[in-house]
């Protein structure tokens, strides 16, 4: 059974999208679609002790309202170096920093990709390495796409040969569920809800934040407080 999963490439993502990864035979990144502003795609949230803040990438998205996530260019090449002493200044004494820093300062301080989905698959390559997520990941683009937003992921997944097609619980409100059985693809809803909480420094626990939270408190552990791995 060939499980696979679409979704648009987002910035140091939350654990929950390291999860859906790591559940699946095959992911795809639908980044040839819109490009949506103040969304997860060149943002996340870290903790500081002020409270929860975003990393945000900066792109050239004005005037651009139909440009896709694979077309999104960067508009300052210096984000990078700017969010890495951001992540110095607020993590640079988690207990498990150190493990990671050489490994994401030339993440960031190399990174020269002037697109975000670039960036995106950048950091994404690297966080699956550090977990040990092994799953194949590809870009849309590599298949032939289709009009219609339940027809393209229905095409894709056939392209991909996917018995299983798993989606985020958001997705349960547009998802035409019948075009899937119709193609004798099954549907599956990744659940997000009773993570355990680790201990994360600035309290109240917050789980909406990149999973580079998680790594810098737990280090080696980081799986234990994810889904995917559980036996």
């Amino acid at each position: 059974m060939k499980r696979v999963a679409i979704v648009q490439s987002n910035y140091i993502p939350w654990k929950g999208y390291f999860d859906m990864i790591n559940s699946v035979d095959e992911f795809i990144l639908l980044d040839e679609v819109q490009f949506t502003r103040r969304d997860w795609r060149n943002r996340n949230r870290i903790k500081t002790p002020a409270g929860p803040v975003w990393l945000t990438i900066p792109v050239r998205a004005k005037g651009k309202y139909f440009q896709t996530i694979s077309e999104t260019e960067v508009s300052d090449p210096e984000w990078a170096e700017r969010h890495w002493k951001t992540l110095i200044a607020n993590y640079g004494r988690a207990p498990h920093f150190s493990a990671y820093r050489e490994t994401l300062e030339r993440c960031y301080l190399d990174c020269k990709e002037s697109h975000l989905s670039l960036i995106n698959r950048r950091f994404l390559d690297t966080i699956c390495n550090i977990l040990g997520i092994a799953t194949l990941i590809l870009d849309s683009a590599t298949y032939s796409l289709v009009e219609g937003k339940t027809e393209r992921l229905v095409s894709l997944c056939a392209q991909a040969g996917a018995d299983v097609y798993v989606s985020g619980p958001a997705a349960k409100a547009y998802v035409e569920e019948e075009i899937f059985h119709a193609a004798g693809i099954m549907v599956e809803y990744f659940d997000y809800s009773d993570y355990p909480e680790y201990p994360q420094n600035h309290p109240p626990f917050d789980h909406a934040v990149t999973v580079l939270d998680l790594l810098f408190h737990t280090g080696s552990k980081a799986a234990e407080y994810m889904k995917s791995f559980r036996a």
